[in-house]
């Protein structure tokens, strides 16, 4: 399972950054292409996979180690290179390193005592910078900071409940 959690994990980059140029009910010429994320917000449509891949970070953490988790965004933005352009690689690479240094300062010290209330709290520091450093990187503006975090926040919550429910089974055993 840990394994199909890294892969899962690894697959996430790429295809977020395939679909910001070209899925959304909106593309915007030179700039990402929007999805409706609620409350009347628009964010890049990749914000739907990145999302699930903050949750996923934290269970290849759990399973496999910082060690690992690093070599996958690493691993995860050197493919992203055969399916966007440059300035979204460069951004997304960065914005994976720098929101997992800090979802790792919040994670880490919770994930023994409170699991859930460590992957919710990561998750919404690892949303905000994460957001941020893409979008300022990639479009040189925030303007869909607000929904990139609701959306992916959206997305982190199915995926952990999505997650959690697959894994019970398990625990059992």
């Amino acid at each position: 399972m840990r394994y199909a959690l890294l892969m899962a994990f690894l697959a996430c980059i790429p295809a977020a950054n395939w679909l910001i140029g070209h899925i959304g009910t909106t593309c915007v010429p030179n700039g990402p292409c929007l999805v409706p994320v609620g409350f009347g917000l628009m964010a890049p449509s990749g914000v739907l996979v990145i999302g699930v891949a903050l949750v996923l970070r934290d269970f290849v953490q759990r399973e496999l180690g910082a060690w690992w988790t690093m070599a996958a965004i690493l691993a995860g933005a050197a493919m992203s290179a055969g399916v966007a352009p440059p300035a979204l690689v460069v951004a997304s690479g960065a914005a994976f390193l720098l929101s997992e240094l800090a979802d790792m300062a919040v994670y880490t010290p919770l994930r023994v005592r409170r699991f859930g209330l460590a992957v919710l709290a990561s998750g919404i520091v690892g949303a905000a910078v994460d957001s941020a450093v893409f979008l300022w990187l990639a479009f040189g503006s925030l303007t869909y900071l607000e929904g990139q975090i609701v959306g992916k926040l959206w997305a982190s919550l199915a995926a952990f409940v999505i997650l959690s429910a697959l894994r019970r089974p398990e625990a059992a055993a």
